[in-house]
């Protein structure tokens, strides 16, 4: 009996047979790829990595940048129809449709968007939500500093490459939100994770959480959501949830089943006779925060920055006019 065993080249050659079956069967199917400047291709997405697509035309191929590709409808015989959208002029994107998965088969897409951020006296955990390197993390981790690292972890064949940044701009922050906006400033495109837009959380909600605690990167916890929507000292509501987070949690995503981030980990009670007890930032609250960025913008005059616009008081307004004489 011949025995047959496999090789590289045996199983490459089997790939593209079966590619070519499936083209010639009909189950790829073209997609609307929507770009940047209002340009518009159809074809066959037959490969897709981070930082491209290559769109087959059936007359030619050709490689597209992720970053240009604003919204992508994908439509094929088995799966049903899925929209992957970014608004014009904005640093973070959504999925539309998208449909609820295992936790073992979002980590490895998830986890490549989650970094650890690194400052003299602090450590964290962030989320990259744009190819440019667009970070998110909280202010208490960054406040006060001005020398940060960005640590991203990439797969590789059998283990995790560690890549630091150390050319990281801060954009804006906000000690009310305990959010901060950060630029990785490099020529490379990232990979970047989807911000739940319309946040339809349910109490009781599978979440998990991804971060670097006591700087374990890419570290999972598994749990639900308690409470969604908790108001806390300073007013400001959080979704209380059950996923263990601990220091170095502090700045990283929280995620629903279908892969989005449906909040900002930010806050634990933390006591010998208390469990389970932990708190994200909604992203109502991270998506305002993102596109009114010019209003917490970041001054290094200012260690409590961003930007606080004052109304002039009406008393010294007045007292700065030009008084007329009277005549007696």
């Amino acid at each position: 009996m011949p025995c047959f065993q496999e090789t590289d080249n045996d199983l490459t050659v089997l790939k593209q047979f079966f590619y070519l079956f499936y083209l010639t069967v009909g189950f790829l199917s073209a997609e609307e790829i929507h770009l940047t400047e209002q340009k518009a291709l159809t074809g066959d997405v037959i490969k897709e990595t981070e930082q491209h697509l290559f769109v087959d035309l059936g007359f030619d191929l050709i490689k597209v940048p992720t970053s240009h590709v604003i919204k992508r409808v994908v439509t094929t015989a088995n799966k049903e129809q899925l929209t992957y959208q970014k608004e014009s002029g904005s640093l973070y994107s959504q999925k539309e449709n998208a449909q609820t998965n295992t936790i073992e088969a979002l980590v490895s897409t998830v986890g490549k968007a989650t970094v650890q951020i690194q400052a003299p006296t602090s450590l964290g955990s962030g989320f990259i939500i744009s190819p440019e390197g667009y970070v998110i993390t909280n202010n208490h981790v960054i406040s006060g500093e001005n020398e940060l690292t960005v640590i991203l972890y990439e797969q590789g064949k059998n283990e995790l490459r560690k890549t630091n940044f150390k050319k990281v701009e801060i954009i804006a922050q906000s000690p009310l939100y305990d959010l901060a906006l950060l630029k990785v400033i490099d020529d490379r495109e990232f990979p970047f994770v989807p911000i739940a837009k319309n946040l339809s959380l349910e109490q009781g909600e599978t979440v998990f959480a991804v971060g670097s605690p006591l700087g374990l990167e890419r570290s999972i916890s598994k749990g639900i959501v308690s409470v969604k929507g908790r108001v806390m000292n300073n007013g400001i509501t959080l979704i209380q949830h059950t996923s263990q987070i601990n220091p170095g949690n502090s700045g990283g995503p929280l995620f629903n089943l279908k892969g989005e981030v449906v909040g900002v980990n930010n806050l634990k009670i933390a006591s010998s006779s208390i469990e389970g007890i932990g708190f994200a930032i909604p992203t109502s609250h991270l998506l305002h925060f993102i596109d009114s960025r010019d209003s917490y913008a970041f001054d290094p005059r200012n260690p409590n920055a961003g930007y606080r616009y004052l109304t002039p008081p009406g008393e010294q307004w007045i007292s700065k006019q030009p008084q007329k004489s009277k005549k007696q």
